[in-house]
């Protein structure tokens, strides 16, 4: 009922009718002003930032991993490598060399022991493809499907249980999508990760609900409207369509849908409605289905969110050739 109370408040309050760049610039107050941990959450909202024109910013919380201070690869996770995705951002804008000693300094590190999650997609192959690293983006993918993969076309979270958790197919097919736009057309990695994203998107579409979600657990109707796996789904629609991956006039609509859905979930100070908690991996389907959703402001929700809008009003063609 908190859920459904926020948002009739953010219908009725909220930046819906907005354009994606005031939304965007909207969520650009409340995320993307830390780098403290250089992992995925704050590195996707700081990615957003660096599209809307805030490079100084995002230099100034990148510094103390480039001048020394700090290690960025102290703590080594998937969640760091995929933190790793501003430094590929930052040389691809500046040429700045030690931006690309970071990047490289991840993507050496290969991948066999990082993961058994889906997550893994979207924590290795971008990074491995920004690095030019395009066999191991391929082999990275390859693995990761054969864990978890379900025969369906559907992503279980991991080998644990076949639940098809909602953002443990969200990180795949954006993950698949951020690759792709890296690796050359003439390169043999390219037809076999375009194939699998086309193939993964095309069954995520038949889960989208009529007011343009997609679910916690994506194929069961008893689970909560997931609020950021419709944005990193969405976003990899966006990108796919834009490079004619997938094809406009059936994906177009979706991802209007899914803009509206989420606009509609952003209140006027970065509240956002329905973003699942943390999850790891869990033991069974049920599990799944009694993960939190967070009602108010979320950095992971923000920053997938931001990392949306400016996908949609920012990125004509995008940082996405592998840097040298």
């Amino acid at each position: 009922m908190k859920a459904l109370a926020l948002l009739v408040l953010l219908a009725t309050t909220g930046p819906a009718a907005d354009s994606p760049e005031k939304i965007a610039q909207l969520l650009a107050r409340y995320y993307g002003h830390d780098f403290d941990s250089p992992v995925y959450i704050p590195a996707m909202a700081l990615i957003g930032q660096l599209r809307l024109g805030h490079l100084e910013e995002v230099q100034r919380l990148a510094a103390p991993y480039v001048d020394g201070a700090k290690d960025s690869l102290s703590n080594v996770t998937p969640s760091h490598l995929a933190g790793h995705l501003v430094f590929a951002e930052l040389a691809e804008r500046t040429h700045d060399p030690r931006y690309t000693a970071r990047l490289q300094a991840a993507a050496n590190l290969g991948f066999t022991a990082w993961d058994d999650m889906s997550d893994g997609v979207f924590m290795g192959c971008p990074l491995y493809a920004a690095a030019g690293k395009y066999d191991l983006a391929l082999q990275h993918l390859r693995a990761m499907q054969k864990l978890c993969l379900r025969s369906d076309g559907l992503y279980r979270h991991s080998p644990l249980t076949d639940a098809a958790w909602g953002r443990g197919n969200a990180f795949p097919v954006l993950g698949l999508a951020l690759t792709l736009s890296r690796i050359p057309r003439d390169n043999p990695a390219y037809p076999p990760v375009l194939k699998s994203l086309q193939q993964h998107a095309a069954v995520l579409a038949k889960y989208q609900t009529a007011d343009g979600m997609w679910r916690e657990v994506i194929d069961h109707p008893e689970s909560y409207k997931e609020f950021s796996a419709t944005a990193m789904i969405a976003t990899a629609m966006v990108r796919a369509v834009r490079n004619g991956w997938l094809d406009s006039k059936t994906y177009q609509p979706l991802i209007d849908k899914a803009w509206t859905a989420i606009a509609a979930r952003i209140g006027p100070s970065g509240e956002l409605t329905g973003v699942c908690e943390s999850t790891g991996k869990q033991k069974s389907l049920e599990d799944y289905l009694h993960r939190k959703a967070i009602n108010g402001r979320d950095a992971r929700g923000g920053g997938m969110a931001l990392l949306f809008a400016t996908e949609i009003c920012c990125v004509p063609g995008g940082y996405d050739k592998p840097v040298k």
